[in-house]
Order: structure tokens, then C-alpha cells, then sequence
């Protein structure tokens, strides 16, 4: 019996080895019929935007058979997943970096200054893709132009024009749910993903604390002196919208998935949703148009802003046993003819000064091409972890656990917490 159970403890002993051996570094290693195997995790969540760069993929393995892409596209846990590789130092050979290529990710990625798709990079993305140095330390897939989009035939229906101040979009909110007879939901929140509540709450940080000339703090934010009950009429804002009934009722449990539906069913006015939105609801229903506009300004006599930067990117390891195939793949999906693919898959403007790609959204681009493209106001101002607080304190505050003015305060407090780690 008991070299029974010796050799019964020995296979369940081999057998973890064994797998654990198997999945160290899985993505890295070869395949069994002798493909190269690369992991490639990206940040899209719109099933246009997955699409598209599965069409890329699936083109890039019928052109180059001895490489296998891996792709992974986790949604809202994308964030959660690579702080665990990071963590374990065992990153994916190709990533998206969303936005912190060089702060968060800047030690796990490789040069790519040497590939030609540099040549081609829109400078308005030099500094936030190139350091002092000249590292590129990603590929930029599209570029992100953000603000809100809106139901074009709900607004029209409602004689509501775009507005271009905060106060003329709650005065637009108001009549869209006075003249619907809340048949229309005038600002629909997916907040059951929090992370589109930290969306909404960085895009309206910008208007309100940096583009005015006599409200502008970004020397504060960036030297720790900022007097954090600046921050609170932006909250209050968003809570008088939700004690409006401005704002869907289910705001805290609504998921990203169901705009398209909704949108398309003229169940929408306006929403912070973006990526492939307009497309995928007019495939749904091929009279609903969807358009897009600048976040409105906060201040009198202030103008509208874009938020932006690069969208979607692709890092590679700079761990990865295979660079070159990693390359290869950036290679392809940098050729005009695949980036055109990525811009009317994820409706949004190229990256590259060699491609000229119309999008879903190409003629509001057009419309609004004076306004001035502002960089994503967490990326420049507050430290890396406060995404995360502005989506909880945004959520806790649509919840009645937190008022405007404790949000400021909370706020407040992680900010300096996290400077001072």
C-alpha cells in the first residue's frame, strides 16, 4: 500500500511539474508542428475594432505560416492581466502599451527605432511614442481623437444641436428626456465597467483644470501643489446630471456590450462610448448615424478640446525569444493597405503620414480639425495607479457612498500617496 501511494504521489508530483514546465514562457516557445508561437495582447473591446485585427492576423499567418499569433483581447481586464506579468517579469511578446509605452511599460519593451514605420510617425505623437534618446518604444496602430459620441437622428428628431459648453450639454440632456418622454436615454453610461467612468472623468478634467488660461493648473498637478477642490465641480457636475435623470438608472450595472444595441434602437443621445460604435450600430440598423464631437469646454470663453494620443499600440517584449517574428508581424500590419483596415475597423485616424485612411467618423474629423488634440490628462498629470481611483471614486459617487467634495478628497489623498511611492 504504501509504495502504492508513493508512486500515486510521485505522477501527481511529475505531472505538476511537468505542466508547470509547460506553461513557463508558453508564449515564447515554438509550437508542435514547428510554428512559432507569439502572444499578442491588446485593449480592444468593440466587436468592429476585434474584427479588424483579427482580419490582420488571420492575413498575416496565410502570408507567413511558420508564425502563430496568439491574440488575446481581455476588455476590462487587460490592465489586471499585465500587472500580474509584470510583476512575474514574463511579459507577451507583443502588447499594447494604451497610452503608458514609456511610463509604465518603459523597461519591458524593446528599441523599435530602427523599423520603417518610424519614418512615417505623425510628430504629434513623437513625444509620447520617442524619448529624449530617440527610443520608439511602440508601434502606434491608430491614433485616438476622443469626446463624445451622439445619436445624429435623436438630436435632429429633438432640434438639439452639438453642444460646445458643459452647461449647453446638460441644457441638451435635458430636452433630449423632456421631449423623448424618457424614451431616449439622453447620456448612457456602461458603468458595470467602472474603467468607462474613469473615461468620462479624465476626458472632463482636461476642460476643466488645464485648457482655460485662468484655470490652468498642469505646473500644480505636475509639482504636487494642486488644491484638489478644483477638482470638485467636475464632480458635481455628473452628480446633478444623475439627479436629473440625465443619466441611465442601471448606470452602475449597463456594460459596454449593450450600446450597440441600444444606439442603434435610438435608445441613446449621447454617450462616451467610441472605438467602432458607429459602424457596428449601423450594421444593426443601416438608418441610425452616429457622430462624434470635441469634449465641450468647462469655462466661459474657453473652446472645445479632443482628447487624444495614441490609441491602440503594439510594444514588443523586450524578453521575447523570438524578435525577429515579432518584428515581422509589425512589419505587416504597418503596410498601408492592413493599417487602412485598423483605421475602419476602430474608427479612428491613422498614425502614419504614408496612410490616408477614411473612417467611420472621417467627416466629423474633418468638421472639427481646428480644435486642438489634448493628451489624455492622467498620462501627463497624475501618477501611474490614478485611473484606478478616478474610476472607484466616479463609481462611489454614482452610487451615493461618496459626495462631490469627499471625491476631491479621496482623490486628494491617493494622489499624493501614489507621488510619494
Amino acid at each position: 500500500m504504501k509504495k502504492f501511494m508513493s508512486l500515486i504521489t510521485f505522477v501527481i508530483a511529475f505531472t505538476i511539474i511537468a505542466a508547470g514546465c509547460t506553461n513557463k514562457g508558453a508564449s515564447n516557445e515554438s509550437t508542435g508542428d514547428g510554428k512559432v508561437s507569439l502572444s499578442l495582447f491588446l485593449t480592444m473591446s468593440n466587436e468592429g475594432e476585434k474584427k479588424a485585427i483579427e482580419n490582420v492576423v488571420a492575413k498575416f499567418e496565410e502570408e507567413n505560416p511558420e508564425i502563430n499569433i496568439e491574440l488575446n483581447l481581455p476588455g476590462g481586464g487587460y490592465e489586471d492581466m499585465l500587472r500580474v506579468k509584470m510583476a512575474a517579469n514574463d511579459m507577451p511578446d507583443l502588447f499594447d502599451t494604451h497610452g503608458w509605452s514609456q511610463l509604465r511599460y518603459g523597461e519591458y519593451v524593446a528599441d523599435q527605432k530602427d523599423m520603417d514605420w518610424v519614418q512615417h510617425l505623425d510628430p504629434a505623437l513623437d513625444q509620447i511614442l520617442k524619448d529624449d534618446s530617440g527610443k520608439v518604444y511602440a508601434f502606434p496602430i491608430n491614433q485616438a481623437k476622443d469626446g463624445i459620441s451622439y445619436n445624429v437622428n435623436v438630436l435632429e428628431k429633438y432640434g438639439v444641436k452639438p453642444p460646445k459648453t458643459i452647461d449647453e450639454f446638460i441644457t441638451a440632456l435635458e430636452t433630449i428626456k423632456e421631449k423623448s418622454k424618457g424614451d431616449v436615454t439622453p447620456l448612457w453610461i456602461p458603468g458595470g465597467d467602472n474603467w468607462t467612468i474613469g473615461q468620462i472623468f479624465d476626458e472632463l478634467a482636461t476642460p476643466l483644470v488645464i485648457t482655460d488660461e485662468k484655470n490652468s493648473y498642469g505646473d500644480e498637478l505636475k509639482d504636487g501643489s494642486f488644491d484638489w477642490s478644483k477638482y470638485t465641480p467636475l464632480a458635481e457636475k455628473i452628480k446633478e446630471m444623475q439627479e436629473k435623470g440625465l443619466i441611465n438608472e442601471d448606470v452602475l450595472t449597463a456594460k459596454i456590450q449593450q450600446a450597440t444595441e441600444l444606439i442603434a434602437q435610438d435608445k441613446i443621445a449621447f454617450t462616451f462610448v467610441a472605438g467602432s460604435l458607429g459602424p457596428d450600430a449601423t450594421e444593426l440598423n443601416p438608418e441610425v448615424k452616429v457622430g462624434t464631437m470635441p469634449v465641450p469646454a468647462f469655462h466661459e470663453g474657453d473652446k472645445q478640446s479632443w482628447i487624444g494620443g495614441e490609441r491602440y499600440t503594439i510594444a514588443i517584449s523586450k524578453n521575447t525569444k523570438h524578435p525577429e517574428e515579432a518584428r515581422a508581424f509589425i512589419d505587416f500590419i504597418s503596410q498601408p493597405e492592413n493599417l487602412k483596415i485598423m483605421a475602419e475597423g476602430t474608427s479612428a485616424p491613422d498614425a502614419l503620414t504614408n496612410v490616408d485612411a477614411e473612417n467611420y467618423f472621417s467627416e466629423y474629423y474633418k468638421q472639427y480639425e481646428d480644435v486642438m488634440v489634448e493628451p489624455y490628462f492622467d498620462r501627463v498629470y497624475l501618477p501611474s495607479g490614478m485611473w484606478d481611483v478616478m474610476a472607484t471614486t466616479g463609481q462611489e459617487l454614482l452610487a451615493d457612498t461618496l459626495t462631490p467634495e469627499q471625491l476631491s478628497g479621496k482623490m486628494g489623498e491617493e494622489y499624493t500617496r501614489l507621488r510619494n511611492q
